[in-house]
């Protein structure tokens, strides 16, 4: 193998694994230890350059970092990150002073947002403080779009919502709330310089079985639609028995939800086994322990509906299996009926685009979505962008912001008359930590501390309001502890071919077997003569220079702990710890005035 380039920003980047894998690349090691030494301002900082609302992700994120956090390879559950990430923005101080300056002098171009959901606000975040005008259009009464309308207040307080979507409102975005946008013509007419869809996917799909049609969508309702109803205050009661059908994390709001609008029965019911439900982990395990059932393998057939008024729901039982990739649902010919007065269809969602005209250049495909490049979101026509569920579907909240970042690099470059298809750099450095012969400035050693639970209040007091906060969050001393088992994943193993005797004084110490002299050869062979085979190939290998002997040193990523033993051991500081941050690209315009 030819030397690695360690100069390449996304070597490092990929080696912090966390990091690598939130979509928005937010620098989750170095946020961590500022919670850890109680700079939670400057923690919820790190985190709203990057995700733009802590507070809100850190309640409701996917946690995509969570999976791919190398604390997980060591033992069975990763660092918390997310609900850290919660801890910056619920002990920080006032971080308004923190905020970007907006200018007084614009630049001349206008832009308008088609939606206030976290795709459009994070364009907003990231063209205001360029001098650009955001006319933003929302047709409820608040910003936040999907936040807001679609994760209960016992999840997200709504008072949360209003504070970070407030920064970036405060920041002189011009607002027109209760304002349905009905035609993309007429809002390319106000003269416009470029628009940016956000508007998410609002139209939920539903079941049109036998009997839908005799209850006159009275009491079988698309659940996204009833949690929007919900957050705004016009539903405040669900009936006895409801059933909700949908095995994703919009089912688990909306059995939840029930409950404590005072339905006795709520049961889920799904075709699959719960081991294949596409809700979060969590999400499942809160619902469990309220004691809402969640059925298995059960085939919706039926709505049984007596003069306009639904009674139940018939639903075969099946077995499932998965064969080459595919779901086969058999039945057993057993057939079950299930009381209800209420039924929640939370079985996926779609986009409606009815107002945008399809003769203004517009392409779309046989989705229903318009045409949209993945790397810049520019729709065919040169002025319109999209970003979020609008763009590319339903995801979530953090790819939502990441989509709106490149959104925004996008409709700078434009607006500049730049190529938008050459992407900005990101930001990156290298700073030894090197303190002292065996003195770092971070805190090198491997904690055994297990991953903390997040506090719950009482559960009876949980399900009797839909919006008490049901988490309470990390209080500080048992954030610091769930940041000490970070592994400081950017704080990367350098290597001096040059100043190593080739002593072996590392390989002695190292505690995980992932650093190997030995003879060069093609990557697959390489991986496999390690003293420990590196079979992740996911994740890169470094392999040095040429040393004196023939031979190179070769490390496995994957496994290193970044517990610096290397570094202290060497004799002749062949090894050091040197952070490498990385902040992805943001909008850099010059002002055109």
């Amino acid at each position: 193998m030819k030397p690695t380039d360690t100069s390449n920003p996304e070597y490092f980047h990929k080696v912090v694994d966390c990091q690598f894998a939130c979509p928005a690349h937010t620098p989750v090691p170095e946020y961590i230890r500022l919670i850890a030494a109680g700079k939670y301002a400057e923690a919820y900082m790190v985190n709203w350059h990057s995700n733009v609302f802590p507070g809100i992700l850190g309640r409701t994120c996917d946690r995509p970092c969570e999976p791919a956090c190398r604390r997980g390879r060591v033992e069975d559950k990763p660092v918390a990150i997310c609900r850290l990430k919660r801890v910056c923005a619920d002990l920080k101080d006032d971080i308004r002073s923190l905020l970007p300056e907006i200018p007084k002098q614009k630049n001349g171009c206008r832009v308008a947002l088609v939606g206030a959901g976290p795709a459009s606000l994070t364009v907003a975040r990231d063209l205001m403080p360029l001098g650009y005008e955001i006319d933003l259009y929302e047709s409820h009464a608040k910003a936040g779009g999907f936040m807001r309308q679609q994760i209960p207040s016992f999840r997200l307080p709504e008072e949360v919502i209003d504070e970070e979507t407030g920064y970036i409102l405060d920041m002189g975005v011009k607002t027109f709330f209760n304002t349905r946008v009905e035609s993309m013509k007429a809002m390319l007419e106000k003269g416009y310089d470029a628009v940016f869809v956000g508007s998410g996917a609002p139209s939920g799909r539903v079941l049109k079985l036998p009997g839908y049609d005799l209850d006159g969508g009275k009491k079988i309702l698309v659940g996204v639609e009833w949690l929007a109803q919900v957050a705004f205050g016009h539903i405040t009661e669900a009936p006895k028995d409801v059933i909700v059908i949908g095995g994703g994390n919009t089912a688990m709001d909306c059995c939840r939800t029930a409950l404590r609008l005072g339905a006795d029965n709520v049961k889920v019911l799904l075709r699959t086994p719960i081991s294949a439900m596409v809700a979060s982990p969590w999400e499942i395990e809160d619902t469990q322990a309220e004691g809402i059932p969640i059925v298995e393998n059960h085939n919706p057939l039926e709505y049984l509906v007596e003069n306009g008024r639904l009674k139940a729901m018939t639903f075969d039982v099946i077995e499932y299996k998965v064969e080459d990739g595919k779901e086969i649902f058999t039945s057993t010919g057993q057939k079950e009926t299930i009381d209800c007065g209420m039924v929640l269809l939370a079985i996926g969602q779609a986009n409606a685009f009815p107002w945008i005209e399809r003769d203004i250049g517009i392409e779309f495909n046989e989705t229903g979505l318009a045409v949209v490049d993945e790397l810049t979101h520019q729709s065919t026509h040169p002025q319109v962008f999209f970003g979020g569920d609008a763009a590319f579907g339903p995801r979530n909240i953090i790819t939502a912001v990441a989509q709106g970042h490149q959104a925004a690099i996008s409709i700078d470059q434009f607006l500049q008359g730049q190529d938008l298809t050459q992407r900005p750099d990101p930001s990156t450095n290298l700073i030894s930590q090197k303190m002292g012969i065996h003195d770092w400035s971070y805190a090198s050693m491997v904690t055994e501390e297990q991953r903390h639970n997040v506090p719950h209040i009482d559960l009876l007091e949980a399900i009797h309001s839909h919006k008490t906060e049901v988490e309470l969050g990390f209080d500080a001393k048992t954030a610091v502890e769930e940041a000490q088992r970070c592994l400081n994943c950017d704080v990367e193993t350098v290597f001096s071919a040059e100043a190593c005797i080739e002593c072996d004084a590392c390989i002695d110490i190292c505690p995980v077997n992932c650093l190997n002299f030995t003879d060069n050869a093609e990557e697959a062979e390489l991986r496999r003569n390690l003293s420990v085979p590196a079979l992740n190939t996911g994740q890169s290998i470094f392999v040095s220079e040429t040393l004196k002997t023939g031979r190179v040193m070769v490390k496995d990523e994957d496994v290193c702990l970044h517990c610096g033993l290397c570094a202290e051991r060497c004799p002749t500081a062949a090894w050091d710890m040197q952070k490498f941050l990385y902040i992805a690209p943001k909008p850099k315009a010059k002002s055109n005035t």
